[in-house]
C-alpha cells in the first residue's frame, strides 16, 4: 500500500548528484543581478520615450544612452543561457509529490509559475526584438514595459519567500555528495532531521563536479556576453560572431534597421520638389536647395538604437535651433517632427530641452550626403537619443 508521500507509478525520479541548494542559491544570486540590471536600464531606456517634463532629457555626456543601452541588451542576452541553467537546476521541483500540500504552498507554486513564465517571455521577447522579429499580434514596447514590473515584482516576493533557503544556500559550500540537494516547499533545511535530508553521492567517476559546472556556465555565459558585446563596445566588433549588427556594416559605414522601402518613402524622398516646412510664429519653408546651402554645422555624435548597436559618426547640417529661432523660438521651445513616413509609431518625435541646442537637422553623414536608407534629404540627429527617435525623411517641423 502506498504511502501519503508515495508519487504515482511512472512520475519521473532525478538522481543528478550536480544540484544543490548552494549551487541553486549561487545561480540564482547572479540571475538576480542581471534581472535587475536589466530592469534598471531598461526603466532609463522608457524615459527616452515618455520623458518627464520638469526632467528634460540629457544632452551629455553625449554616449549615456549608448551606454544604458548597450548594458541594457548585452545583459539581457547572456541572462538567457543564465536562467535555463537555473531553472535546470531547480526544475525537479514540479514533480514533488504530491503536487499541492497546502493553500499556502499552492500560492507559493503559482507565485513562481508566474515568475519562470514572465521571465522567460520577458527575456525571449527581448531577444526576437534585437532580431526585429515580431512573431505575436501586440506592441513590444508598451507589453515589454509592463511585463518588466511584473517580472520584479514577483522575482521580489520569490525573494522574500524563499529567502531562508537562499541564505543556506548561499553560505553553504559547494561541494559534492554532502549538501542538501533537492527540498521539500517552503521548510528551512536547518530544520531538517537526518532523515530528512537526501543526499546525493558523488559519482564514481564523476565527468564535471558542482564548482565545475559553476565554472562552465559562468564561462559559457561570459563567452555570449563578449562575442554580442561588439555591436556597441566597438573595439570587439572583429570578434562579435553573435553580435546582431556589425557597427561598421550599412550604407556609409553605419546599419540601418528601417530602410526607405521598408517605410514606403524612397520615391517622396527623391522627389526633387520636396519643401521642410516649418510652423511657428514666423512660419517658412525651405527648399532642398536652401538646406543645401545652409548645411554648415557640423558634430561627432553616436547613433543608439534600442537593438543595443551602437556607433560613432559624423554628420553636417543645420543647427536645430537656428531653425528654430527663425521660426520665432527659442532654447526653451518643444519642437516636433513629422517623417514623410505615412504610418508607424515612430514617422514623428520631439525635441525639448537641452538636446535642442545639441541637435542636427543633418544632410550628410561621414562626409557624405546622406543615404536615403538614413534619412535623405534631411533627418533629426541629437545627442543621447534613441535612434527611433532621430527621425528620418522629414517633411515638417513645428515650434511650440
Amino acid at each position: 500500500m502506498k504511502g501519503p508521500g508515495t508519487s504515482p507509478p511512472l512520475w519521473p525520479h532525478f538522481s543528478s548528484p550536480l544540484r544543490s541548494t548552494a549551487l541553486t542559491a549561487r545561480l540564482g544570486a547572479v540571475l538576480g543581478i542581471c534581472l535587475a540590471v536589466c530592469f534598471g536600464t531598461g526603466l532609463l531606456s522608457h524615459y527616452q520615450y515618455q520623458p518627464w517634463t520638469w526632467l528634460p532629457e540629457p544632452a551629455a555626456p553625449i554616449w549615456i544612452y549608448r551606454v544604458t543601452q548597450g548594458v541594457h541588451v548585452a545583459t539581457g542576452i547572456a541572462t538567457i543561457p543564465l536562467l535555463l541553467v537555473k531553472l535546470w537546476s531547480v526544475y525537479p521541483n514540479l514533480f514533488r509529490w504530491p503536487a499541492v500540500r497546502s493553500l499556502p504552498h499552492a500560492l507559493e507554486r503559482g507565485s513562481v509559475a508566474v515568475l519562470v513564465a514572465t521571465a522567460l517571455l520577458q527575456l525571449f521577447t527581448g531577444f526576437f526584438n534585437v532580431l526585429n522579429w515580431y512573431p505575436w499580434p501586440w506592441s513590444f514596447v508598451p507589453v515589454h514595459r509592463f511585463l518588466a514590473y511584473v517580472l520584479i515584482g514577483s522575482l521580489l516576493l520569490h525573494i522574500a519567500v524563499k529567502l531562508p533557503d537562499i541564505t543556506y544556500g548561499l553560505k553553504t559550500r559547494l561541494v559534492d555528495g554532502d549538501v542538501l540537494t533537492e527540498k521539500p516547499w517552503n521548510e528551512n533545511p536547518a530544520s531538517y532531521s537526518n532523515n530528512d535530508k537526501m543526499h546525493q553521492p558523488p559519482p564514481s567517476t564523476p565527468a564535471i563536479s558542482r564548482r565545475g559546472l559553476l565554472v562552465a556556465a559562468s564561462g559559457g555565459i561570459g563567452l555570449v556576453a563578449l562575442t554580442s558585446v561588439g555591436q556597441t563596445l566597438t573595439p570587439l566588433e572583429p570578434i562579435g560572431l553573435l553580435a546582431v549588427r556589425q557597427p561598421s556594416t550599412g550604407p556609409q559605414g553605419v546599419p540601418v534597421n528601417r530602410t526607405a522601402d521598408q517605410a514606403g518613402v524612397r520615391d517622396l524622398a527623391a522627389d526633387p520638389n520636396w519643401q521642410l516646412i516649418v510652423s511657428g510664429p514666423d512660419g517658412y519653408q525651405l527648399s532642398l536647395a536652401d538646406i543645401e546651402a545652409m548645411a554648415a554645422a557640423e558634430a561627432d555624435l553616436p547613433i543608439t538604437c534600442v537593438e543595443g548597436w551602437s556607433v560613432g559618426a559624423h554628420w553636417t547640417g543645420i543647427r536645430l535651433l537656428d531653425v528654430v529661432r527663425r521660426a520665432g523660438g527659442n532654447a526653451g521651445s518643444r519642437v516636433d517632427f513629422v517623417s514623410l513616413e505615412p504610418r508607424g509609431s515612430f514617422n514623428h518625435s520631439t525635441v525639448q530641452g537641452p538636446q535642442l541646442s545639441r541637435a542636427l537637422l543633418a544632410t550628410h553623414l561621414n562626409g557624405q550626403r546622406l543615404d536615403v536608407d538614413h534619412g535623405y534629404p534631411l533627418r533629426l540627429i541629437a545627442p543621447d537619443r534613441a535612434g527611433v527617435l532621430n527621425t528620418k525623411w522629414l517633411k515638417a517641423v513645428t515650434v511650440r
